[in-house]
């Protein structure tokens, strides 16, 4: 069996992980310093190993996603020099995925640049999900490079919202058509018939969203908008208001992960969303205490992640379902 370690930021997400694989996690220790500075070793013999090492890489409440990025790769390379065989860095949130392409001049490329940072430590593989853009992920990495889905998480919930009635999925803007287009057909095959599209226009410059163009027949229907992530929800709620404008019975918001970042209280208290759906991978610290926290359901990336582990160390097919990039 591999070692499968969590680092403490990420410790609820790696138990529940651990306790799917039926296996306890590998103890370790972490310290940190007066001076900020920290260190993290496995307190059993990792020589010749397969380990897995589940760091999310959000910010907040206590670190910065590159302190968690630092923490990641400091304890993978102490698993390489102390002999680990192969190491596969399990990041269900990878930070900086969205910077994978140069939209102003001089821009850095900070997917390519942590996709570096983690190659340096002689990581092995790299285990996430639903990523921003698979094909940019897929190139940024020279190791082995994998990325769940949504679907695999998602789908049952997204069964069950579409009953008898007419449902539709939709993508909040042009850049998450295919994830949308994927799930429709997976929500196709699993409820048995026929599920519509739909497409909302997005541009973004300077920070500021505009577009209003709807693309698709949402008459009557249930609409789930899927997309990668919500930040500040303000995607999603221009959707959702968009398709009820265009005759839908209701909209609900479902995606990977849950940053609920500034201003998103308000979009999640807009009623124009029926309910917002998400995974584990970012606890709801944003949100503790807030009423509109109610309006939040939560299912969790656990199974799935161990599933993807079981499987990789047995040298079997991830998932079932097509890669998110086909």
């Amino acid at each position: 069996m591999p070692k499968v370690f969590a680092l403490g930021a990420t410790r609820g997400l790696g138990e529940a992980v651990s306790a799917a694989l039926g296996q306890p996690l590998a103890p370790l220790e972490e310290r940190g310093f007066e001076d900020g500075e920290h260190k993290a070793r496995p307190m059993v013999s990792v020589r010749g190993v397969d380990a897995y090492v589940i760091q999310s890489l959000h910010g907040g409440p206590d670190e910065s996603p590159n302190d968690k990025l630092a923490r990641l790769l400091f304890f993978i390379a102490a698993l390489k020099t102390n002999g680990a065989a192969r190491v596969t860095a399990v990041v269900p949130y990878l930070a900086y995925a969205r910077k994978d392409r140069q939209t102003k001049p001089r821009d850095p490329l900070t997917a390519r640049y942590v996709a570096q940072l983690i190659e340096a430590v002689h990581t092995d593989r790299v285990l996430t999900l639903e990523v921003h853009n698979p094909v940019a992920f897929q190139n940024a990495f020279r190791c082995e490079a994998v990325a769940l889905d949504c679907r695999g998480v998602l789908l049952e919930r997204a069964a069950a919202l579409a009953g008898e009635g007419a449902v539709t999925v939709a993508s909040p803007d042009p850049g998450g058509v295919k994830r949308a287009q994927l799930f429709r057909e997976a929500l196709e095959t699993r409820i048995g018939r026929s599920v519509g599209f739909a497409l909302m226009e997005k541009r973004r410059s300077a920070g500021v969203v505009s577009g209003s163009l709807l693309a698709g027949d949402v008459q009557g229907a249930r609409v789930l908008v899927v997309d990668d992530m919500i930040a500040s929800g303000g995607t999603m709620v221009r959707a959702a208001q968009a398709v009820r404008a265009a005759g839908a019975r209701d909209a609900w918001a479902l995606a990977a992960h849950g940053l609920f970042t500034q201003g998103a209280q308000a979009a999640i208290a807009d009623q124009a969303v029926a309910g917002w759906i998400v995974t584990d991978t970012v606890p709801p610290f944003r949100l503790r205490g807030d009423p509109v926290a109610d309006r939040i359901e939560t299912i969790s990336a656990a199974p799935l992640f161990a599933d993807a582990i079981r499987r990789l160390n047995g040298n079997l097919p991830i998932i079932d379902l097509p890669a998110a990039g086909s």
